[in-house]
């Protein structure tokens, strides 16, 4: 097997490997499904940031260092007997065609709010079906460790889904202002009041602009993503503008910074 060509089961022969009692890898054999959670998601920003760079060699690699975290989490759950990669792929199969019952079955959804809505539908049989003799809640297994935009972005969808949502994207940009009131009277009684308070508001703030970039069609995680790069970018700039001054940041009037910061902004919409 280890002189084969590459495919599925020599992957899932390698991992086996790693994880032989006797001959396996001490690092490998250490992990469990708790241990190697952070390095999954390691390996998505990777994805996604490879993609966002447009850099496609990349992507190759870290497309392969991700799909290594299913074959981790499959062969723990094999050797616990839970589950193992076939039934992953298995329940994979069966939830995309039931999820895709205009592609795969006689029903007819054309616009993209019919598929989402289906979507969502399917999700909330879904739920619904883990627990009978309760309620759960629409929010019930929204994940916890998601990051903080996407996860409220998330929520805001799952409401919408069940009509607990603004009807336009006046009002929900009206909902910004006026957190953004909050949050200045906030500050002017800052002296005077908890600084609880003040965090409070800004929380609600920006779950109101996430709102917002979710009724744009827009995903919040990444706009900020791009936010940070173009500061990031800029900030370099500004940084090899100090440099060729001759003078360090502190010794820099902020008024002159800001005018390395236009002049780079500038140089931008020219190039």
């Amino acid at each position: 097997m280890l002189n084969d060509k590459a495919s599925m089961n020599k992957l899932r022969w390698i991992m086996a490997q790693l994880r032989d009692p006797k001959t396996g890898c001490p690092w490998d054999l250490k992990q469990d499904f708790t241990s190697i959670v952070k390095c999954t998601i390691e390996e998505a920003y990777e994805v996604a940031d490879a993609i966002e760079q447009q850099d496609f060699v990349e992507l190759e690699k870290e497309l392969g260092d991700l799909l290594f975290q299913v074959i981790f989490y499959s062969q723990l759950g094999q050797e616990q007997q839970r589950f193992d990669f076939d039934s992953v792929v298995a329940a994979i199969c069966e939830k995309l065609i039931r999820r895709h019952p205009h592609v795969f079955g006689t029903a007819i959804l054309t616009s993209d709010a019919e598929i989402k809505a289906n979507w969502e539908n399917e999700k909330a049989k879904e739920r619904q079906a883990k627990n009978k003799a309760e309620k759960i809640s629409i929010l019930a297994d929204v994940p916890n460790n998601l990051p903080a935009l996407s996860q409220a972005a998330k929520i805001q969808k799952r409401c919408a889904h069940v009509g607990f949502d603004w009807h336009n994207i006046e009002d929900v940009f009206d909902k910004v202002v006026e957190e953004v009131e909050e949050v200045k009277v906030e500050l002017t009684h800052l002296q005077n009041s908890e600084p609880e308070a003040l965090a409070e508001e800004l929380g609600d703030l920006m779950f109101a602009v996430v709102n917002l970039c979710r009724h744009a069609k827009q995903d919040p995680e990444t706009l900020l993503r791009q936010a940070n790069r173009k500061f990031t970018k800029r900030f370099h700039g500004v940084e090899q503008h100090v440099e060729q001054s001759g003078l360090s940041f502190e010794q820099h009037e902020l008024s002159k910074l800001e005018g390395y910061w236009q002049q780079i902004k500038l140089a931008e919409r020219k190039g």
